[in-house]
């Protein structure tokens, strides 16, 4: 587990320089739209995850995944994580990105749908329609594109949690 100690780290350096040189770029520069355009690849990390219950048996969340978003902002990817309960886990997902709802830019939501596995006994019945470790998944997340490579979000994993994100486009 030495890799997942120090995977804690590295999310919360890019969020730092995500603020630093977001704040930078909004004092030296015009601010670019927060849509993005043409094709990005998007690495993301989560460096903490809040469970609404105070469950015991609760674990820490560690997440990496990968994105790819087409020029009208329908996303596929995936992510590996270590689930509440310690076990390795996967989501391979579908969705879209929903930007400019509102009339602060750089806020956007979005939404996927997918095939989540990983969830095997004795913590089965914690994701509902589950067989044999493989349930379906929607994720709900609202984020904010701070420059245009770095954001962060909020995934709400329906009513067991939220998770923390930090996510690097490459475009």
């Amino acid at each position: 587990m030495e890799f997942f100690s120090s995977f804690r780290i590295a999310p919360l350096v890019i969020t730092i320089a995500g603020f630093v040189s977001g704040a930078q770029a909004q004092t030296t520069a015009a601010p670019e739209p927060a849509a993005p355009t043409g094709e990005i690849w998007r690495v993301m990390a989560s460096p903490y995850t809040y469970h609404f219950s105070r469950d015991p048996n609760h674990r820490h969340v560690y997440m990496l995944g990968l994105e790819k978003q087409d020029a009208e902002a329908y996303i596929i990817g995936g992510s590996l994580f270590q689930n509440s309960f310690g076990q390795p886990s996967a989501y391979l997902y579908g969705g879209k990105r929903f930007d400019g709802l509102t009339r602060f830019e750089p806020l956007f939501v979005q939404l996927t749908g997918g095939l989540l596995y990983g969830y095997k006994p004795p913590y089965d019945k914690k994701v509902p329609l589950n067989y044999k470790g493989f349930s379906p998944g929607a994720v709900l997340s609202v984020g904010w594109q701070f420059t245009p490579m770095i954001s962060t979000q909020v995934n709400f994993l329906g009513n067991s949690a939220l998770m923390f994100q930090v996510s690097a486009d490459f475009r």
